[in-house]
């Protein structure tokens, strides 16, 4: 997976109208009162932002923080801004502004910068305003979710600028960090992706395996999982070969995954498929190679690095002192 990130788009001027700073004080609105508006859905409620912090917190002994306790005095308030080191998008302020209201009740936080939000360097995504001891105890952890989850919308948007234009769409994989899916492809869709299923159990997926085990029969793989699906829900194939693809367009599967196919196979493969099955290309797409992928007329492209190699973005807490 290439570190190249090609150069963002700004966010457009309508959508930056749109977006006011807001400020978050202990009298203020939940966290997610402006996620609640956004059209990517977060995908955690209050309690459980509330739960998820809360542990990262104790992994980390942020209470116990020996540093801090021992060089900063306890009635010591300072302001600081977050600040993008690099051009990104922005995901993950609700757990990282509960972070830092976790070990300061009393701080006051300006969001400059929501999910989904376009951010050159230097630009600022939060001001606060608190106890230096709690700011300091919560920075790690407040980093390391907006720096993970802003790097695969970052990632993604890079991806989905490189595609626009085309029919194809960008899906996230399966490919994510135990215990964080609900949160990585929270990401990806801030980035301007979509998401596949969710989990084994939200869509059928006949995969090498599934056809190796049944002795490669795709026209049986897909009338038993018709049988067991759900109404409505589309039955999908893996093929690696346009015959692959002609046995599940026989077959009647709804979807065709094109795994590891050069350019000319995949256009011919999804020549084959328009109007019949939806198409989509995986297997070792990268940012040099998404747009020709896309142009062969693909409906789908999956990429699993979305969230498996996403690079961080690169944010900073800065001390200004009080």
């Amino acid at each position: 997976m290439s570190d190249y990130h090609p150069p963002l788009r700004p966010t457009p001027p309508r959508a930056r109208e749109a977006i006011r700073p807001r400020t978050i004080t202990p009298l203020d609105t939940p966290v997610l009162r402006v996620l609640s508006e956004t059209p990517f859905d977060f995908p955690l409620s209050a309690d459980e932002i509330s739960a998820h912090v809360r542990a990262a917190l104790h992994e980390d002994q942020a209470h116990n923080d020996i540093s801090t306790l021992a060089t900063v005095v306890s009635t010591r308030h300072v302001r600081s801004t977050l600040v993008a080191r690099r051009d990104g998008v922005i995901a993950g302020i609700a757990l990282a502004v509960e972070a830092f209201r976790q070990l300061d009740p009393h701080i006051t936080i300006r969001v400059d910068a929501e999910d989904g939000m376009r951010v050159a360097k230097g630009a600022s995504v939060m001001h606060l305003t608190g106890s230096a001891r709690g700011m300091l105890s919560a920075e790690r952890v407040a980093l390391n979710y907006l720096q993970h989850l802003s790097g695969i919308a970052t990632l993604t948007a890079s991806f989905v600028d490189l595609v626009r234009g085309t029919s194809a769409k960008i899906l996230d994989t399966r490919k994510t960090l135990p215990g964080w899916r609900a949160l990585q492809k929270y990401a990806v869709r801030a980035g301007g992706g979509a998401n596949h299923r969710m989990d084994l159990q939200s869509g059928v997926l006949i995969k090498d395996n599934h056809l190796a085990a049944i002795g490669g029969d795709i026209s049986a793989a897909v009338a038993r999982a018709r049988a067991l699906a759900l109404t409505n829900m589309p039955i999908q194939v893996e093929c690696d070969s346009l015959s692959q693809v002609d046995q599940a367009l026989a077959a009647g599967a709804d979807w065709i995954l094109l795994d590891n196919m050069p350019l000319d196979v995949l256009r011919d493969a999804a020549a084959r498929c328009k109007g019949k099955a939806t198409t989509e290309a995986s297997g070792g797409v990268t940012l040099e190679t998404v747009r020709h992928i896309a142009e062969t007329g693909v409906d789908r492209i999956s990429i699993g690095a979305l969230t498996h190699s996403a690079p961080a973005l690169d944010l900073a807490l800065d001390f200004e002192g009080m």
